[in-house]
This record gives C-alpha cells, sequence and structure tokens, in this order.
C-alpha cells in the first residue's frame, strides 16, 4: 500500500496524471481494481477535478470484476455531482449485467437510452445486448436487437457477428449460422477464429447429427485462410471426434496441437481420455493420464473416475489402484468414495469392498451416503458378512 502512495506522488498532482494511473491499473487485471479506487480516493483527497472519464473507467473496473453494486454506487456518485453518464458509461453497466446473467436488469438499462434524448445506443451497446441473450439462447430476441441496430443506420463488428453466431451455433441454427456468415463477408469483414471456433464447436457437440466432416472442412478453412486455431478450436474437434467414437483422428489432431502453439489443458486430456476408454483403449489412456499429471495438470473427477472405473471393469483393480494413488491424499479419498459409489450401483460388491477397506486405511471418517450405498448392495445381493467385517473395522478404529 505504502508503493501505491509513493507512485501517486512520483506523478504529477493533475488530474490526467491521475487519469493514466487509473486507467493503466484497470487495464492489467481484475485485481487491480482496488489499486485504482486508491487512485481515485488520493484524487478527492488532493482536491483534484474528477471527469466523466475516470468514473466510467471506475465503474469498467467494478464491472470486470462482478462488483455491480459499486458499479451502480459510482454512477450515482455521478449523477449527485451533476455529471450526466453518456453512452460508454451505460454500455458498461450493460455488459456488466450480462455478464452477471442479469439479462433483463440489462434491458431496462439498454431501454432508458434508447429513450435517452442525450445518447443513443452505439454498436458497442447493441453488441453487448445481443451477446447476452446469445448466451441465454434467446435468439429471437438477439435478432430483434440485430435488425434494430442496422435500422438505426449502425454497422455490426466483427464482435456483433461472433456474439450472434455462435449463439445460433450452440442453439443448432446452422443455416442461419452460414447465413451470417457469407453476410459478414459480403459487408466486408474478415472471419477471426473466433467465429470459426463458434461453428466448429457447434457442429461437434451435435451429436446426433454427425456433423464432424462438416467441422474438419471448417476447420482446414481456417487454417487455409491464415489463421491459428486456438486451444479451444482443438478441444472442440477433439471432442466431437470422440463423441463419435473416431479416437484414431482425436489422437492424431491431439499431437497436432503443438504446430500451432497450443497447450492441451485438463478438459482436452479429459475429452480423450474419455473417448479413449470408451473405445476399451486403456493402456493409451492410461499414458495420456499419465502425461497430464507430469505436465502438472490436474484431472477432475469426471477423468479420474472413468479410467479408475474402466480397469475395474477389465477385473484389473490394482490397476486402477495405481492410477489413484498419484492423487494427493483429499482428491484420493473424494474419488474412491465416488468409485465405490459407481461400482455398488453396478452390483460390484467385491470390488467395492476391496476398494472400501482402503478408504478405511486412510479415512475413519466414512462419507454416509458411500456407507449406505454399500450397505444397501451388500443387502441386496445376501452379502451380510461384508457389512459385518466393515462395520467392525469402523467401531474399533482400524485404520
Amino acid at each position: 500500500m505504502e508503493q501505491d502512495h509513493d507512485i501517486c506522488h512520483a506523478f504529477d498532482s493533475t488530474s490526467v496524471s491521475f487519469s493514466l494511473l487509473i486507467a493503466c491499473a484497470l487495464s492489467l487485471l481484475v485485481g487491480y481494481v482496488s489499486r485504482a479506487v486508491l487512485y481515485f480516493d488520493r484524487m478527492i483527497e488532493m482536491g483534484l477535478t474528477l471527469n466523466l472519464i475516470n468514473c466510467t473507467s471506475l465503474i469498467n473496473g467494478w464491472c470486470k470484476r462482478g462488483s455491480i453494486k459499486q458499479a451502480f454506487e459510482m454512477l450515482e456518485e455521478m449523477v449527485r455531482k451533476g455529471w450526466k453518464p453518456n453512452v460508454y458509461t451505460h454500455t458498461t453497466l450493460i455488459d456488466g449485467l450480462y455478464k452477471k446473467g442479469w439479462t433483463e436488469k440489462a434491458f431496462r438499462l439498454f431501454l432508458k437510452l434508447v429513450r435517452s434524448d442525450n445518447y443513443k445506443p452505439n454498436v458497442h451497446t447493441y453488441t453487448a445486448m445481443i451477446s447476452g441473450y446469445c448466451k441465454e439462447e434467446k435468439m429471437n430476441r438477439a435478432e430483434m436487437l440485430f435488425g434494430r441496430m442496422k435500422e438505426q443506420g449502425l454497422v455490426p463488428n466483427t464482435k456483433t457477428y461472433s456474439s450472434i453466431i455462435d449463439g445460433h451455433c450452440k442453439a443448432g441454427n446452422f443455416e442461419r449460422a452460414c447465413e451470417l456468415m457469407d453476410l459478414m463477408r459480403k459487408e466486408g469483414f474478415t472471419h477471426n477464429i473466433y467465429t470459426y471456433n463458434a461453428i466448429i464447436d457447434g457442429l461437434c457437440k451435435k451429436e446426433r447429427q454427425k456433423r464432424m466432416k462438416e467441422s474438419e472442412k471448417v476447420f482446414e478453412e481456417a487454417i487455409k485462410v491464415g489463421l491459428f486455431p486456438t486451444k479451444e478450436t482443438y478441444s472442440s474437434m477433439i471432442c466431437g471426434y470422440c463423441r463419435d467414437g473416431n479416437v484414431i483422428s482425436a489422437v492424431r489432431l491431439f499431437r497436432r496441437m503443438g504446430e500451432h502453439g497450443c497447450v492441451p489443458d485438463s478438459i482436452t486430456y479429459g475429452d480423450l481420455i474419455s473417448g479413449l476408454c470408451k473405445e476399451s483403449k486403456l493402456d493409451e489412456a492410461c499414458q495420456f493420464y499419465e502425461t497430464m499429471i507430469d505436465n502438472g495438470l490436474s484431472p477432475c473427477e469426471v477423468t479420474r473416475i472413468t479410467l479408475a472405473y474402466e480397469y475395474c471393469k477389465n477385473d484389473d483393480t490394482a490397476m486402477a489402484m495405481v492410477i489413484l494413488e498419484r492423487l494427493d491424499k483429499k482428491l484420493w479419498i473424494r474419488t474412491v468414495n465416488t468409485l465405490i459409489r459407481k461400482l455398488c450401483s453396478e452390483k460390484k460388491v467385491g470390488m467395492a469392498a476391496l476398494f472400501f477397506h482402503k478408504l478405511l486405511d486412510k479415512d475413519q471418517n466414512m462419507d454416509h451416503v458411500t456407507r449406505a450405498a454399500f450397505k444397501t448392495v451388500c443387502y441386496e445381493s445376501n452379502k451380510y458378512a461384508l457389512v459385518s467385517e466393515l462395520s467392525e473395522r469402523i467401531s474399533k478404529g482400524i485404520g
């Protein structure tokens, strides 16, 4: 904090200097909003004149952090001081509201701007609202605003098109998404990788439609026009291949990620491991799992359970235990609890009992849901002795 005060003194005591400090702090990370507030308060202490830009910048910072209440408090402060919030101030608040999922509140603020005599919504305001509706898959409303902005003489930008294309793809409206891509091209806009990502992701996730051939064409087209696929591009394609049961293509594409400087994350690894497990390619799945951990990534619970359970299905509980041993104690306990419940649901009583004993070795505070599931399946399978044996262990506190 002392360092921040030193920075304040190092700058000239002018509104311009402090405006630069506030802008710089907010342009870094969300965590720097508090620092921007400090500079803002320091301006007031020094008797410097605040302006609309300072306040709008701070509102933007609060919105990025998700602190909508503080953002509106700043808006009220602006009004009290006699400043009229402009279109940029309102657009910032609208963007913050929709990102919190409060689209209807955002729309009410949008209507206030529409009815204003001083300011009217600009392309960024419309884009913020369209993005909000697209995320909620309210495509009729998004299209209504898209048409309205064009009627007002506003030209949609690349972000506007990318948002509405993404929305239509998620809703499965690929024909409309392609129409918009063509319209974008006719109006002189260049498709960016995020536009292509929207199409690819939508095609890959429509499993029943088996549209991987189309997504392959879009993927190759993006590369052909000089765009670099992102991690999200690859993840969508890999997920789509795995859902189609085409793990050979998924693995081949996974190995291409480095060509474009993309590093797979735990989600990419998880999709690939799950796909390999479904095709009973456990050795290969295990190799990717080990590589994932070696690279410092933590597999999610679905990935851990999927791989361990597949080994259990193959009567290889020893390998399932080896897979889980690399986890820290907390993750191990949570994963084994889930695995026991899954084994119980599949009536694999013997394996469930084996993992139950292992769990008691590490954790005497047995999860009551896991214990109830195990007791139920034992009674249903007439394995009363197993219940007695484990109950005795728990009561004696043998770990």
